[in-house]
C-alpha cells in the first residue's frame, strides 16, 4: 500500500489534469480552480451544446464533432497549463493539519 501511495505522490498533476478534462471542467476542479471548473461544467458545456447544434444545421453535422472536440482541447490544454492550487487551502486539507493549527488560525 505504501508503495502505491508513493507512486500517486509523485504522478504529474498536470497529466491527470488533462485526462480528467475528458469531461470539461474537472481537470480545473482537480487543479484546485473551484470557479472555474464550475464554471466550465455548467455555463460553458452548456454553451458548447448550443453552439454545435446550432451550426449543425449549417455545416451538415459536421460541428456535433469538430465544436466538441476543440473545446475539449481547450479545456485540457487550459487545465495543464494553470497553476496547481493543490494544498493551498489548508481548511480542506485537515487531515495534514494540526488540530491546534486548525482551531487556533491567527
Amino acid at each position: 500500500m505504501k508503495e502505491l501511495l508513493d507512486a500517486w505522490r509523485s504522478v504529474d498533476r498536470n497529466k491527470i489534469a488533462v485526462l480528467l478534462s475528458v469531461i470539461p471542467g474537472l481537470g480545473h476542479l482537480y487543479k484546485h480552480h473551484y470557479l472555474d471548473g464550475l464554471a466550465i461544467l455548467v455555463a460553458g458545456n452548456a454553451m458548447m451544446v448550443f453552439v454545435a447544434l446550432w451550426l449543425a444545421i449549417a455545416t451538415v453535422g459536421l460541428s456535433l464533432i469538430l465544436v466538441p472536440a476543440i473545446w475539449m482541447a481547450g479545456v485540457a490544454y487550459s487545465a495543464y497549463y494553470a497553476e496547481d492550487k493543490h494544498g493551498t487551502h489548508p481548511y480542506l486539507h485537515v487531515w495534514e493539519m494540526k488540530l491546534s493549527q486548525f482551531f487556533h488560525r491567527r
